[in-house]
């Protein structure tokens, strides 16, 4: 049967607390592991590719399953991700592309060569519904997907309820655009967000519209690709709730959550849903 597996984000487990120094990189790959995590992401956002290839033990000795984020700056920029991403077993690599046409028509070519190149290298791309790169509009990603029926997406529906200031409750067309978003993903991100912030500490009970936005989300989204699954395909659900500026802070600089338990609620969460779909 088709499964799932959760991953946690190395991003996600920086602290950035003032004055405090951040745990070591192999003591957060043991922690992730005992927490019962089954993989963990690179993002070489927060990283360079060459902080990146150093993580690249922490994989082997922890039995962590890979995952890489890139942010490929050119076509070109992308292959030594790709390989990088062969080094920590990846299955994938999500793309949130720096190469950003102002048209949709200047979008196609860009996708249809970082395909290209990827199918080069034998690793298979999934676009992030991200704001600040090529998938930055809801409205043209959703035209780029009737462009290139081969493109797939890694959902982090945060973005576009943020970048489309979508007030609550949602506006009905809003909620079919989703679900075409949702049939073409094949990962999920864990964040909460609401129309003016993109990271919702979990367990505030101002939180809880918004939480059961995306868990509906989310479900629908499972029950969709277990229609397309094989028997022996693994949908991964990456947990990702950033350090500040994402992470709400207070006037002393701390953050108002704990994230790390933020992230195991969103964890048990995505194993009842996937579960029940």
């Amino acid at each position: 049967m088709p499964e799932l597996s959760v991953y946690q984000a190395l991003w996600a487990t920086e602290q950035r607390t003032p004055g405090v120094p951040e745990t070591p990189v192999g003591e957060r790959f043991d922690a992730v592991k005992a927490a019962g995590y089954e993989g963990m992401a690179i993002d070489l956002g927060a990283l360079t590719l060459e902080q990146a290839k150093e993580t690249v033990p922490h994989f082997a000795r922890t039995g962590l399953g890979g995952l890489l984020t890139a942010f490929p700056k050119s076509i070109e920029d992308l292959r030594p991700a790709l390989h990088l991403a062969k080094d920590i077993g990846a299955p994938f690599v999500v793309v949130v592309g720096q190469v950003m046409p102002v048209s949709v028509d200047g979008m196609i070519p860009v996708i249809r060569d970082w395909l290209r190149l990827a199918a080069e290298e034998g690793v298979p791309l999934q676009f992030e519904t991200h704001r600040n790169c090529i998938t930055n509009d809801m409205f043209a990603t959703l035209q780029l997907l009737d462009a290139i029926p081969e493109m797939r997406l890694a959902a982090d529906l945060s973005h576009y309820v943020v970048g489309r200031e979508m007030t609550f409750p949602l506006y009905a067309e809003y909620h079919g655009q989703i679900r075409r978003l949702l049939a073409r993903s094949d990962s999920f991100q864990g964040r909460i967000a609401s129309r003016c912030q993109v990271q919702l500490p979990v367990q505030f009970p101002q939180t809880r519209p918004w939480l059961d936005l995306f868990l509906g989300w989310w479900a629908e989204g499972f029950r969709l690709w277990k229609q397309r699954a094989g028997a022996d395909d693994r949908l991964i659900f990456l947990c990702e709730l950033g350090p500040r500026d994402y992470a709400i802070t207070g006037a002393d600089g701390l953050e108002l959550s704990d994230r790390a338990e933020d992230a195991l609620i969103l964890r048990d969460h995505a194993r009842r849903l996937f579960a029940e779909a």
